[in-house]
């Protein structure tokens, strides 16, 4: 299983949505900066998240983005299901028949059955919340200092 830069994306955008206050509604353009995500993909991405009820968009000249639930409420599983459509780590294990004519034979649909489970619960058990960031990984990323292996970060 690949995780594609989509999910990256849709996780970082929300994940920067719930460190912000609850009121703060924040422009898609902020979103694109304090997370490096390209623009082409975070419209498409946002809405997605917004049809997926897990984003609020606000339109006009004050407008931009809002979490659509609590971010405790929110998983990562939600969120990769929301761009990528149903966890699924081979066809076999949904599809059975439908896909492989050795599915009512096969010896390693269960261990795949079972890895799909476990990674389903894994994610679901994760939230956004858990996840939140404030600042933003661009802005995070400028704030670090570069440093050599063994070097002792800057104590005040």
């Amino acid at each position: 299983m690949n995780v594609g830069r989509r999910v990256d994306y849709a996780l970082r955008a929300l994940c920067y949505l719930a460190g912000q206050p609850p009121a703060r509604i924040v422009p898609r353009s902020e979103i694109e900066e304090r997370q490096r995500i390209p623009a082409h993909f975070l419209s498409k991405i946002l809405r997605e998240l917004v049809g997926a009820g897990l984003l609020v968009s606000v339109p006009g000249a004050r407008g931009g983005f809002r979490l659509g639930r609590l971010a405790r409420d929110i998983s990562v599983r939600a969120v990769f299901e929301s761009v990528e459509g149903p966890l699924s780590l081979i066809d076999c294990v949904d599809g059975r028949e439908r896909v492989c004519s050795f599915a009512g034979v096969c010896t390693q649909i269960g261990v795949w059955d079972e890895a799909q489970r476990v990674l389903g619960t894994y994610l679901e058990g994760i939230t956004i919340g858990d996840l939140a960031d404030r600042h933003g990984m661009a802005s995070r990323l400028r704030d670090q200092s570069p440093r050599s292996c063994g070097d002792s970060p800057n104590v005040s």
